[in-house]
């Protein structure tokens, strides 16, 4: 079903990331208020951080999770898709890879989620990207837009930050404004934000980013509040030892989409999936010989305890 913006059904050639941005100044509007507020620093207590190329669903009834969160979002996007009357939203972050397959399971969850409302509308939010040299964030809009226009559900786009809606120049260079947002679970409130404290696994979940494994996978049981690292498998790297070996300038120039823009951590995150990888070359074998995921639980205090 066709995508909905400004009460207008979208049809397939005005679909173009210009040609919405220039048509529907809803858009532009609300992209400028969410660039104005200032970016939240989120810690632990009821986040769920979700990685590139995860997603997650829940709902306001989550007794363990209350904000669902992402960034380092420079050229990639962040997809929030919630329904007004249930309140359940996912969030996906998305850099190109398993774009149909991700959007699909979202809504398919968002559906299952809110199948006792008759009533209420799915509201779409996508941030992220900016005016980069290599387009690849109004590539990955165009596709985003594309795929959620073919879902089976009417969907309403109502933020759409990204690209030059999200972009300032800082001289010769552009940056992105927001790399990050969360969104209240209970409220539905949207927000810039950080997350200086991000989970459990964050090496073994960032492997997947270079060992050519392109799922979105889904990360999160909201009927038991558990988080779900795996199983998965990915690709043995080659010349992982000499990429280690290398500076961090040159890991941010050969291993990222954008590395003038990227955060300082970016290195560092690197070398630890890097190093992960070069330790476990082979997950299936040394971190689920079982075939099982990983399980974690928030205690009291907000910290994800692994109970499998």
């Amino acid at each position: 079903m066709p995508l909905i913006v400004s009460g207008e059904e979208m049809q397939d050639s005005s679909l173009d990331v210009h040609t919405l941005i220039n048509s529907h100044h809803s858009l532009r509007d609300v992209a400028m208020m969410l660039c104005t507020q200032p970016v939240k620093v989120v810690g632990p207590v009821g986040l769920l951080y979700i990685d590139q190329r995860e997603w997650a669903a829940t709902t306001p009834y989550d007794k363990k999770v209350t904000i669902l969160g992402s960034d380092d979002a420079t050229t990639c996007q962040i997809v929030i898709l919630r329904h007004t009357a249930s309140g359940a939203v996912c969030m996906g972050h998305f850099d190109g890879c398993g774009v149909e397959e991700g959007a699909f399971n979202m809504c398919c969850r968002l559906q299952e989620l809110s199948s006792s409302h008759v009533e209420g509308s799915y509201e779409l939010h996508i941030v992220g990207g900016f005016s980069d040299q290599r387009n690849i964030s109004e590539q990955l809009a165009q596709t985003l837009l594309y795929t959620f226009h073919k879902q089976q559900i009417l969907i309403n786009l109502v933020t759409f930050c990204i690209c030059e809606l999200n972009d300032i120049p800082r001289g010769t260079i552009h940056w992105p404004i927001i790399c990050g947002v969360g969104i209240n679970v209970k409220t539905g409130e949207i927000f810039p934000a950080a997350f200086p404290d991000r989970g459990p696994d964050m090496a073994l979940r960032g492997a997947r980013h270079f060992t050519g494994t392109h799922q979105m996978l889904d990360i999160y049981d909201c009927a038991d509040s558990l988080l779900k690292i795996g199983p998965f498998t990915y690709d043995p790297m080659r010349g992982v030892d000499l990429w280690l070996s290398q500076s961090d300038d040159f890991i941010r120039q050969h291993l990222s989409t954008s590395p003038a823009v990227e955060p300082l951590h970016f290195a560092g995150n690197v070398r630890a999936s890097l190093k992960h990888i070069q330790q476990h070359p082979y997950p299936d074998v040394t971190i689920f010989p079982d075939n099982q995921s990983r399980l974690y639980r928030k205690d009291e205090n907000g910290v994800w305890v692994r109970i499998r």
